[in-house]
């Protein structure tokens, strides 16, 4: 049996239980990296700096979607 759960830990009792469960091989903690990538922030920044130069380059969200839609 094998079962992936997402967990928020909210005691620090709770973490050591945890623990205590990987050093008997009864769970494996995955530990799960949510920073975001250096190259992404900055694309972003650098898309908002064009954006700000040039409004008009900004699509309306709804008609994206229904082009994303039209294609598939």
């Amino acid at each position: 049996m094998s079962e992936t759960f997402h967990v928020k830990i909210k005691k620090d009792y709770a973490a050591a239980i945890l623990k205590d469960l990987e050093k008997m091989d009864a769970v494996e903690l995955l530990i799960e990296d949510d920073t975001i990538p250096e190259w992404q922030v900055n694309l972003v920044n650098e898309r908002m700096a064009e954006y700000k130069k040039n409004p008009g380059i900004a699509l309306d969200f709804d008609e994206a979607m229904d082009d994303i839609e039209k294609d598939l």
